[in-house]
C-alpha cells in the first residue's frame, strides 16, 4: 500500500475518533446539565401565606410532549391592568419569585407563574435543554390566551436568567405580547456553554459548537436556533433589559452588551445596567439572611459525616429539616428582600407599556 494512502487512512481514522469523541463529550455534558430534575430548596421555599392578601389558584396545562406543567395565578384585589407571565431561572422553579409576584399583584396585575418541564411541581424526568424553557413558555402564553380561565387583558412577560432568554426568544412565536422585562438573560441558548467553556478551554471551546448545535437541533428542531434577537425583531413589544456587569453566571457580553449595541437608539428598548448587583439583583441580602446563611454553613461543618457525599443525602436532609425547624424563621428570611427601587422601575415600565393598549380597548 502506498505511503500516501496509509497516511490518508490514518488521518481519516483520527478524524472519525475526534468526531466520535466530541459527540460523546457533548452527550455527557448535556446529560450532566439537563438530564435531571431541579427544584428550589423545600426548607427555604417561599409560601403564599407569607404575603397578606395574596391569593393563588393552581392550573395544570400540557406542554409539547404532553407533559403536565403546574402554574399559579397570583392576585390581590380587583381591577387588574394586565397579566404578567413569569419564566423562572434554571435549576429552580416559580416559587423563588413569589415575592416579586406579590409585588406586582398588589400593584394591579395578575401574575401567572409556572414551573418548566422537569422543574419543581411540573412533570418531566429532566429539563431536557434550554430551548425547552421557551417551548414551555409558549404553551403557557397560549394557555392564558385560549383556555378561557383568564380575563382578556394585555399580556406582559417577566423572565430571569434562563427565563430572561425565554421571554425574549418566545416573541418569535408570540409577537402579540405587549411588554417584556428580561433580567440577566442571554441571546443564544448555547451562550452559557460557550461562556463557561471559554473559561476552561479557551478558544478551543468553539470546536464543540457544531456538535452542540446538532445535539440541540436533533432534540428541538427549529426551536434550537431561535435567539433573543430574533424575538426582538419579530414584535412591536416594548422591551426592558436589566443586567449587572459583575454577573458571574450570565456575563453581560452574551446578552446585555449585544442588546445594547443593537438597540440603544430604539425607543422601544429601555436598559438598566448595574455594576455590583451580581445575578439576582431583585433580591436584597438583609442582615437576617446573611446571619442565617453564615450560621447554616457553620452548622454544616459540625456534622460528623461528609455532607457532600451522595450516600449521606437522606441523612443530611433529615438533619437539615430539624435544623431549619429549630433555627430558621423562613418568613422572616424572605421579608424585606425585594429591591423595591428596581421593582418600582419595572412597574412603571409595565404601566406605561400597557396604558396605550388599555386606553385603546376602553
Amino acid at each position: 500500500m502506498p505511503v500516501r494512502k496509509k497516511i490518508l487512512i490514518v488521518l481519516a481514522c483520527v478524524l472519525v475518533l475526534v468526531i466520535a469523541g466530541a459527540w460523546i463529550l457533548t452527550e455527557v455534558e448535556c446529560g450532566r446539565f439537563f438530564g435531571r430534575r431541579y427544584e428550589t430548596d423545600k426548607l427555604t421555599r417561599q409560601r403564599a401565606e407569607f404575603y397578606d392578601g395574596l391569593e393563588r389558584t393552581q392550573y395544570i396545562f400540557p406542554s409539547d410532549k404532553g407533559q403536565k406543567l403546574t402554574g399559579y395565578l397570583y392576585s390581590s384585589g380587583t381591577d387588574q391592568k394586565g397579566i404578567i407571565i413569569f419564566a423562572h431561572g434554571y435549576g429552580g422553579g416559580q416559587s423563588y419569585y413569589m415575592n416579586c409576584a406579590d409585588y406586582f399583584a398588589k400593584h394591579g396585575y395578575y401574575v401567572f407563574a409556572f414551573d418548566a418541564t422537569g422543574s419543581e411541581e411540573s412533570e418531566g424526568e429532566s429539563t431536557r435543554g434550554l430551548p425547552q424553557g421557551m417551548i414551555d413558555l409558549s404553551y403557557a402564553i397560549s394557555f392564558v390566551e385560549e383556555s378561557g380561565n383568564f380575563p382578556q387583558l394585555p399580556i406582559a412577560l417577566f423572565g430571569h436568567s434562563w427565563g430572561g432568554y425565554c421571554v425574549s426568544a418566545v416573541l418569535t412565536l408570540h409577537p402579540e405580547v405587549e411588554a417584556v422585562v428580561a433580567c440577566s438573560g442571554y441571546n443564544d441558548s448555547l451562550g452559557i456553554f460557550i461562556s463557561e467553556g471559554k473559561a476552561i478551554a479557551g478558544p478551543a471551546v468553539y470546536l464543540t459548537l457544531p456538535f452542540l448545535r446538532l445535539h440541540d437541533y436533533i432534540k428541538f428542531g427549529k426551536y434550537s436556533t431561535i435567539t433573543a434577537e430574533d424575538g426582538f425583531n419579530n414584535t412591536d413589544a416594548r422591551i426592558m433589559i436589566v443586567h449587572s456587569t459583575d454577573d458571574k453566571v450570565v456575563p453581560a457580553e452574551i446578552g446585555y452588551d449585544i442588546y445594547y449595541r443593537n438597540h440603544k437608539d430604539d425607543p422601544r428598548f429601555s436598559f438598566i445596567c448595574y455594576e455590583d448587583k451580581g445575578h439576582r439583583y431583585f433580591h436584597e441580602v438583609t442582615p437576617y439572611v446573611k446571619e442565617t446563611d453564615e450560621a447554616y454553613q457553620q452548622w454544616l461543618e459540625t456534622l460528623d459525616y461528609d455532607y457532600n457525599d451522595k450516600a449521606n443525602a437522606e441523612r443530611l436532609e433529615k438533619d437539615r429539616e430539624k435544623y431549619y425547624q429549630e433555627n430558621v424563621d423562613v418568613k422572616k428570611y424572605w421579608e424585606n428582600r425585594l429591591n423595591r427601587e428596581l421593582l418600582d422601575k419595572l412597574l412603571e415600565f409595565y404601566d406605561s407599556s400597557l396604558s396605550n393598549k388599555i386606553n385603546t380597548e376602553n
